[in-house]
This record gives C-alpha cells, sequence and structure tokens, in this order.
C-alpha cells in the first residue's frame, strides 16, 4: 500500500564551525574531569548550535549540506551510486548493548511495556520473521578497524523514573544531559555508568517540551560531555509527540491538520505516540551502534553534521519505499499495518542501510 510521506527526515546543518575550534576528546574512556567554566560555557555552545545526529521530520524547510549534495536521491531505496558511506575510524558498539533508560516524567505502564518489548525484540532470533532482529542483522554488518561486528545482543538495562520533572517541563539539549548526569549520579539507584556497551536513552513524555521538538528534530543521539556528566556516554533522546505533533512524529499513524483528506493508518499497538516513537528510538539505536562517538560511519564531508546509517533510509519501510512512497508494507487482521514482528507485538520501523548491498534494506523486503 502506498500514501504520502512528506515527513521524512534528515539531520540539520545550523553552523558550520571549523575543525580546529572542536577541542573536544572523542576518546572512548569513562574518566571524570573537573568543571571548567570555559569549558562549560564552550560545551554549551556546542550543544546548542551543532546539530549532528538529529532526526528532522521536515526536510524540505532547509536546506543544508548534505541535502545539496544528495538531494533526493538519497530517499531512494537503490540510490547506491549517490551515497559514499565511510568509516572514519572510531569505534562502534562490538560488545554486548545495553540500553539503560529515563523515563522523564508521565508515564502509563502499557506504553513502558510497548518500548520495553521493542529493546528485547531486537535480540529475539526466535521472533516470526520479518522480525526486529532481522531488522538488526543490517546494523550487525558494520565493523570497527579490527574487523569487529556491532554486537548481536542488545538487551535492556537499568531504569531510571523521574517522574516528578526534575528538570523542568521544558529542556534544552544541554539540559538533557544533566537529566542523564541526574540519573547516574543519583544517591539511589543511580544508572551505571557503561562506555563501552552502554547506550543511555532519554525519553520525555508528551507533556514535555524539547529544544527544536516537531520543528525541526522527533530524536536526537550524541554523546555527553564529561564536564557536565563525568563521563562520556553514547545517549539518545526521543520525545512523546501525542500531545504535541503527531502528524509530525508520529506519521503515518497520526496526519498534519493541513493534509484533512489523508486518513492515517491504524497503529499495531493502540498507542499513536508510542507507535512514533518506536521508529524514532529504532533510527537512533542503529546510529549510537555505528556511530556513538559521531566519529565511525556515516557519509557527507561535514563531521558536524553527519548523514548516517539510518537517515539513509528515512522514510522508507518496505520495497519500493523513495521518494513519497514508504513502500509495501504488511496489514493486520485488524487492519494495523506493520512491517515487523517483535517478541509478541508488531512494529513499524524504518529500514537502515546496508554497506553491504549498497542500498536500504529491512527484513521485510521483496528481495529475501
Amino acid at each position: 500500500m502506498s500514501y504520502i510521506n512528506t515527513l521524512s527526515a534528515t539531520k540539520t546543518n545550523t553552523c558550520e564551525i571549523p575543525t580546529s575550534t572542536l577541542s573536544l576528546s572523542l576518546s572512548y574512556s569513562p574518566t571524570k574531569m573537573r568543571r571548567s567554566p570555559v569549558l562549560l560555557s564552550l560545551l554549551t555552545l556546542l550543544t546548542l548550535l551543532l546539530s549532528a545526529a538529529s532526526w528532522r521530520p521536515w526536510p524540505h524547510l532547509r536546506a543544508n549540506k548534505t541535502d545539496l549534495a544528495f538531494g533526493d536521491n538519497k530517499k531512494f531505496e537503490g540510490s547506491s551510486e549517490f551515497v559514499h558511506l565511510k568509516y572514519h575510524m572510531g569505534p562502534v558498539l562490538t560488545a554486548d548493548i545495553t540500553v539503560h533508560t529515563i523515563w522523564y516524567g508521565t508515564w502509563q505502564r502499557r506504553q513502558k511495556k510497548i518500548i520495553r518489548e521493542f529493546i528485547n525484540s531486537i535480540s529475539a532470533a526466535d521472533s516470526k520473521p520479518p522480525s526486529v532482529a532481522g531488522w538488526w542483522k543490517t546494523v550487525q554488518l558494520y565493523t570497527d578497524q579490527t574487523g569487529h561486528n556491532i554486537s548481536r545482543s542488545v538487551r535492556l538495562g537499568a531504569e531510571k523514573n523521574d517522574r516528578f520533572y526534575s528538570h523542568g517541563k521544558a529542556l534544552t539539549r544541554l539540559s538533557i544531559q544533566s537529566v542523564i548526569k541526574s540519573a547516574v549520579s543519583a544517591t539511589t539507584r543511580p544508572l551505571p555508568t557503561n562506555p563501552q556497551g552502554g547506550l543511555y536513552l532519554l525519553l520525555t513524555s508528551d507533556d514535555v517540551t524539547v529544544q527544536d521538538f516537531c520543528g525541526q528534530v522527533c530524536g536526537f543521539h550524541y554523546f555527553t560531555f564529561p564536564s557536565i556528566v563525568g563521563y562520556t556516554l553514547p545517549y539518545a533522546w526521543v520525545g512523546n509527540s501525542a500531545k504535541q505533533c503527531p502528524g509530525i512524529c508520529a506519521y503515518p499513524f497520526a496526519v498534519p491538520d493541513y493534509m484533512p483528506g489523508l486518513k492515517p493508518l491504524k497503529s499495531p499497538n493502540g498507542d499513536v505516540g508510542v507507535e512514533g516513537m518506536i521508529s524514532v528510538i529504532a533510527h537512533e539505536i542503529a546510529e549510537l551502534a555505528s556511530n556513538p562517538l559521531v566519529n565511525a560511519w556515516y557519509a557527507g564531508q561535514d563531521p558536524t553534521a553527519p548523514v548516517e546509517i539510518a537517515d539513509l533510509c528515512e522514510g522508507i519501510y518496505g520495497t519500493g519505499g523513495g521518494g513519497s512512497y514508504t513502500g509495501q508494507l504488511l496489514d493486520d487482521h485488524d487492519g494495523a499495518t506493520y512491517n515487523m514482528n517483535g517478541i509478541r507485538r508488531r512494529f513499524l520501523v524504518q529500514w537502515v542501510w546496508s554497506h553491504v548491498l549498497s542500498y536500504c534494506t529491512g527484513p521485510n523486503a521483496l528481495d529475501q
């Protein structure tokens, strides 16, 4: 089936900073550092300005260097001749991956169960095909400079609930790192700090606003600054758009108001906001695994605006996808739309780029 997909995303490039000014260390080390006011000011500026590794729902609003380099071609399933994905010698996550989750704000138990099952499904090899585990096999193909592949094992780790909005209901990119610091330095049950295999997933509830949310991004990933958090940790943020912009970040399970003639698809798990988050979470975890410190696998010449393995396939969920068509999907017996199976649930998850095949692929591809 086909539907208009005007909401695929690319990275934004809001500024260009000469490489010589980037004095941040990209070594993968948990070493603590004392805070320096000058360094903190620099990091604040970098966090606010650098938009690397962000998921932007409206690519047509503002062209960036990557858009000009690839045009619309990078959104097509078979765009191999236009894509030059390169390895930049940085680390990938070859150790077993543990996803530590921070639930920021008010979350229903059922919402948490949907997201937890998706993460657990990444390594559930026994799931019925096409499966989330089958989708992860493409991510596993990426290696580091020693030839070691990204880990097959992805599991849920410790969780932290911040139901009292300790940093308020309006977060910035910088305060997101402060939320993570609070979680790893809490006096009771702090999240463990594991830079080698730990991913830190900050999820904000539908009543929390985040800088650039809905207008430019639905989620993003980066790494924490030791001067703020105390460690260099790969992390991602994803927001629940249900009350703020479901037509943007939960498309195609919701549609924008300006498109009244387009009917939303039925979501497989009955929660539009969380359903939209699933594909963004998948997008960010895939990129965190293959580019945790923004110096490993990406395309483009600008390291401050890398085009990563999920960016190259935004809006593509099935065979033939590209441009305004998301590809061939599956329909459940109750009319819900999905493209892969989890342990017990079904999900709609975007494809990722295979550097082996040189095109976007997923477990529901008709040529597999």
